[in-house]
């Protein structure tokens, strides 16, 4: 649909005689934070690794109507689709700052040129404007060494987002977080959620998870068993034999 910022269709992935992946479909709209859970080794990493082009996959993937199916990860950031992964590895000898100059550099021959003869292809004022976004603004000029976890997980968000993607596929953002700190990254990504940017967000904290999305789904075993609003899937039967056990109280981490 033209309204669909990520369409992906009938996602296929096999290493081996395995099958990580069965005919998984999932879609994001703008300003839509759709959350992907289910039990370790579901296949959650895995579809992403799918779409982002870091494993091979069958099946069709557009990005705002455009298909990346068959294009290397570079050529699918361009289109749009960016995203995080599980480990925060920053530069500990650049600031906040310039770690997202870097991010944000274009690697074109015009890009090149400008570096070449000393004019900066990177507009700071656009740098803090995404930390702004992100809600870490007074990070700024700190190393990544002085930041506490929290602070470095919003970071690597804010990185991810220093291009401006289509849609942001975040790997787990909460790991490792406690309570507050993972309330606080909640709260920032909902915020841009509400701004107009969409993700796909997998994370092991399922209040996190259901406090956070519009939509989630969930894998089991490579293959989707049920797709919907965190209220609807909370109560799924086949999502609580599955997956969550008995309800678990809203302020628990239900480990995924």
């Amino acid at each position: 649909m033209s309204d669909t910022v990520l369409a992906a269709r009938g996602i296929e992935v096999q290493f081996g005689g395995v099958r990580a992946l069965r005919g998984v479909d999932l879609e994001v709209r703008p300003g839509q934070i759709v959350g992907l859970i289910g039990p370790n080794g579901a296949g959650k990493t895995t579809f992403v690794d799918a779409i982002t082009g870091f494993v091979p996959c069958n099946g069709l993937i557009q990005v705002a109507g455009r298909e990346v199916s068959h294009q290397r990860p570079h050529a699918r950031v361009r289109a749009g689709l960016s995203r995080t992964w599980q480990g925060v590895e920053l530069f500990d000898d650049l600031t906040v700052a310039e770690n997202l100059a870097v991010a944000a550099r274009s690697l074109s021959l015009r890009a090149t040129v400008r570096d070449m003869i000393g004019r900066r292809s990177t507009d700071m004022a656009s740098i803090l404007e995404t930390l702004e976004d992100v809600g870490i603004a007074d990070l700024a000029h700190a190393f990544p060494t002085e930041l506490s976890e929290g602070q470095r997980k919003l970071v690597g968000i804010a990185r991810a987002f220093a291009a401006r993607p289509r849609i942001l596929c975040l790997d787990e953002p909460a790991a490792g977080l406690d309570t507050t700190e993972s309330a606080h990254l909640g709260t920032q990504l909902r915020r841009l959620g509400d701004q107009g940017t969409p993700m796909l967000l997998i994370d092991h904290d399922i209040s996190f998870v259901f406090g956070t999305c519009d939509h989630v789904v969930v894998l089991e075993f490579g293959q989707v068993i049920a797709s919907g609003a965190p209220k609807v899937i909370r109560s799924d039967p086949r999502v609580i034999a599955a997956y969550l056990g008995q309800e678990s109280d809203p302020g628990e981490k239900v480990q995924a």
